[in-house]
């Protein structure tokens, strides 16, 4: 009278994707330089079932300046990285990690008056 019945989907481990710890240096490496240049101010990570995003923040409650995202279904096609502005729109996809967030270390650089 008293049987059990197995909650859905509980007895498999879903996959997620996550950045390895040598794509997490180099993103963090770029973030460090942009808090230090006053650009940037809060970041949040998040690894679901086919993307991992990086979002970075200038203000802690509001929508991410640039997300950057790896999905690894798109290695053999467009490049598993990306990167995308506020409004979702692609700043820049490839295959390197490193070369991809070029588009974001440009901001870096100003003029000297």
């Amino acid at each position: 009278m008293n049987s059990l019945t197995p909650f859905p989907g509980q007895g498999s481990a879903h996959e997620v994707v996550a950045f390895q710890r040598p794509e997490l240096n180099v993103i963090l490496s770029l973030y460090g330089r942009m808090v230090t240049a006053g650009e940037w101010r809060d970041y949040g990570i998040s690894s679901l079932r086919e993307v991992a995003v990086f979002s970075v923040f200038r203000r802690t409650a509001e929508h991410p300046l640039y997300r950057i995202e790896k999905r690894p279904k798109l290695r053999n096609k467009q490049g598993e990285y990306a990167v995308y502005g506020m409004e979702g729109q692609v700043l820049k996809r490839g295959h390197d990690l490193k070369t991809v967030l070029r588009v974001l270390e440009r901001k870096l650089i100003r003029p000297v008056d």
